[in-house]
């Protein structure tokens, strides 16, 4: 029986269905900073299944999206999501 192929982009996959956090639909695509922050402090809050703090799995996913998006983010959308790191930064005491 032949091996089922491989999803193309494996990184999509991770984001949609991350093992540590629940993340709301589309919450990399929002164009709020504090909303994205707080949504990613939320799930990783939550989360029963996340291996490190919620302060690391938070910034963790973020930095995934951020890197696997790489030159296809846009300046504006680069913008939003490094504002997005220093909300998140600073609801965890760590700005």
């Amino acid at each position: 029986m032949p091996t089922p192929k491989p999803a193309k982009y494996w990184s999509g996959d991770v984001t949609k269905h991350s093992d540590a956090l629940d993340l709301e639909k589309d919450v990399f695509t929002w164009g709020d900073p504090r909303k994205i922050a707080r949504s990613l402090h939320d799930s990783a809050e939550r989360s029963a299944r996340r291996k490190r703090t919620p302060y690391q799995s938070a910034m963790s996913m973020l930095n995934f999206y951020i890197n696997r998006a790489g030159r296809n983010l846009n300046g504006g959308r680069k913008k939003v999501l490094s504002e997005a790191k220093d909300e998140l930064r600073k609801l965890y005491g760590k700005a």
